[in-house]
């Protein structure tokens, strides 16, 4: 990726006009409070080990990387004011800026910041005890990384014995070095044309690494075992009670900061409340739900007041079929297996499967925006103006529909002949757990339930739905295998199509797919399939044409194979905000579209006129800015 600064007259005032009839925006010299109500609370601040994107955003606002993207999603210096690749692309140099300090929960100023602080951050995602969920996004790019991550692993618990000293090295030999304390050195494995992009993760965040050290795996279980660096403090932390961030008055950008404090407060029934909150100016932000949706819309006094949220592409929904399920035995775990490893009765879901009549409930009017054919979202990278879903045989898949009731019913068919042979018994239970603190998610799992089990018939599958817990949902059902067939998704990383195979890659807590290679059934085959395309895709580095050519052949497989079932982008629905969105910073990966920084709070919730006046301005000001 190139280095590009652009300069327009628009930037950060891009869409101020626009906003104007929302009412005035509180500027950075005024007292700017944004409320908001949660019902879902984190288990970690600690963001270089968690792979949550609800935790994301803490690390995303009080922690500072080295580049930052602007409204625009174009690449801007932040805590490196500059930066050169080498010759050959094996080399990153950064200089940081100088006279940045790190401060605790209070405010007070504990050190500065360096960049040793972003070698001792590395070590520590790289360090096994700590578990971190994103170690794997240095493997393959940083030179040694994997390397020293697997040297430290030991085969052997009790004795705690590592295979080989062959595989025994220091982490001076990590490809993440300090020349000096403002100047910090990637040396890469191979030339990796997405590594800038990928600065703007968690993973590369820095932190202070004397406290690293002292506190170990304590890092970041609350405000107090952790300093900030960014543009807000997280002065206050009462689980379950409040999160209270405050402007960092010291912050080097600290003048495009607008708002001055964010009080989250917690309430189990935020999803209910919120709205009669916004309403009465309590909070500044509620989701509308689909059962209130069409109420508020129709009413003088509130329709005013409801917006859509921005639709995003730097996450995908896709459903995904457990293949090593670990859910109890009332749910038939071993009946399911059968039937997950049969291609035909996944081609039955996936093409029984109608994905507007979900997206429905969340948006009535037009939820075909959402729709999503491909598990890459269209506009999420292209090539010379070449969109990566238009290459190979993506383009088919991304022009068509998937869902096909007489082609479901065949599907059934031959499922039914084939289960039966092997002993399976109907009709198969399909367990579908959601989280009850998504909005709409139940709604969405009843109509899911109703549909597909009127078309296929409930002597074929019997769909459960049921709640899972509100907090710490991965953990407890998806990441343990504690589901058969459900509604999932990935946010992407960095700018490549490789980000998206990540959640099907060998030992991902998604699918499990890679489980089935041990066994002699077909899928088994189909699976190391992908795995070879995916492997041939990631080893063309230079030609980018023939990157995405081969990383869409491997999409397509997977897709055509039913081993996941693509379905839409971003969670969209309607809300009350006071925020201008499109003044936020925007890049389809990594945690930019989670800042507050550069945002400012209006007088007014953004009305739907107001939204889509600024919404085509800032599709227009993208465009151009493709012509520059």
């Amino acid at each position: 990726m190139k280095k590009k600064l652009v300069a327009l007259a628009v930037g950060l005032s891009l869409v101020a006009s626009v906003f104007s009839g929302c009412g005035k925006k509180s500027g950075s010299d005024g007292d700017a409070v944004y409320r908001r109500l949660y019902s879902s609370e984190v288990t970690t601040m600690n963001y270089l080990v968690t792979g949550s994107s609800v935790e994301f955003e803490i690390g995303a606002n009080v922690i500072d990387t080295l580049v930052e993207y602007d409204n625009l999603g174009q690449i801007q210096p932040s805590l490196a004011e500059s930066w050169k690749m080498s010759e050959d692309g094996l080399t990153y140099t950064f200089k940081l800026r100088e006279g940045q300090k790190w401060y605790d929960y209070e405010g007070n100023e504990m050190a500065e910041v360096t960049a040793g602080d972003f070698v001792s951050a590395a070590k520590y995602v790289l360090t096994p005890e700590y578990e971190s969920s994103t170690a794997q996004n240095y493997f393959g790019v940083i030179k040694n990384a994997e390397e020293y991550y697997n040297s430290q692993v030991a085969d052997d618990p009790e004795t705690e014995e590592v295979e080989g000293n062959d595989l025994d090295i220091d982490f001076t030999e990590v490809g993440v070095k300090a020349l000096d304390n403002y100047t910090l050195e990637y040396t890469l494995v191979q030339p990796t044309p997405y590594f800038l992009s990928s600065l703007t993760y968690v993973c590369y965040m820095p932190a202070y690494g004397s406290l690293l050290e002292e506190l170990g795996a304590e890092f970041g279980t609350d405000n107090t075992k952790m300093y900030f660096n960014g543009a807000y403090i997280l002065s206050e932390f009462a689980p379950q009670e409040k999160h209270v961030y405050t402007r960092n008055e010291n912050y080097w950008d600290a003048d495009k900061v607008y708002i001055t404090k964010i009080e989250e407060t917690y309430n189990a029934e935020a999803l209910t409340l919120a709205p009669v909150m916004a309403q009465s100016d309590e909070v500044d932000y509620a989701e509308i739900g689909a059962d209130i949706a069409n109420e508020w819309l129709a009413d003088s006094d509130r329709s005013d007041m409801v917006s859509r949220m921005r639709i995003k592409t730097d996450y995908s929904y896709f459903y995904s079929f457990n293949f090593d399920p670990q859910f109890d035995a009332e749910y038939e775990p071993e009946n399911w297996k059968l039937a997950v490893n049969n291609e035909n009765f996944r081609q039955s879901l996936k093409a029984g499967l109608d994905r507007i009549k979900q997206l429905s409930v969340s948006d009535p009017n037009s939820p075909e925006i959402r729709l999503n054919n491909t598990i890459t979202p269209a506009s999420f990278v292209d090539y010379n103006g070449k969109d990566y879903t238009t290459y190979g045989n993506l383009a088919a898949i991304t022009e068509g529909n998937s869902f096909d009731e007489s082609a479901a019913l065949a599907y059934k068919e031959q499922a039914v002949s084939e289960l039966t042979a092997q002993g399976a018994t109907f009709p198969v239970k399909v367990l579908m757990p959601y989280n009850p603190s998504i909005t709409n998610w139940d709604k969405e799992c009843v109509v899911v339930e109703q549909q597909l089990e009127a078309l296929l018939g409930t002597d074929y599958i019997d769909i459960i739905v049921e709640a899972g817990p509100a907090t710490d949902f991965l953990s407890q059902v998806r990441r343990v295998g504690k589901y058969a067939f459900m509604m999932t998704n990935w946010g992407a990383d960095y700018a490549d199509p490789q980000t998206w195979t990540d959640p099907f890659a060998a030992g991902n807590s998604y699918s499990f797919m890679d489980v089935t290679m041990n066994n002699a059934d077909g899928v088994a085959d189909t699976v190391k399939e992908y795995y070879a395309l995916v492997d041939a895709a990631k080893a063309i580095l230079v030609d980018i044409d023939a990157r995405y050519e081969a990383f869409a052949e491997a999409e397509a497989y997977l897709i055509e194979h039913a081993l996941a079932v693509p379905f839409s982008i971003s969670n969209s629905f309607y809300l009350v905000t006071k925020l201008d969105y499109f003044e936020g910073q925007y890049a389809p990966f990594g945690v930019s579209v989670l800042r507050y920084k550069g945002q400012h709070l209006l007088d007014k919730p953004v009305s739907m006129d107001d939204f889509n006046t600024a919404k085509e301005k800032w599709e227009a000001d993208r465009e151009a800015l493709k012509n520059q």
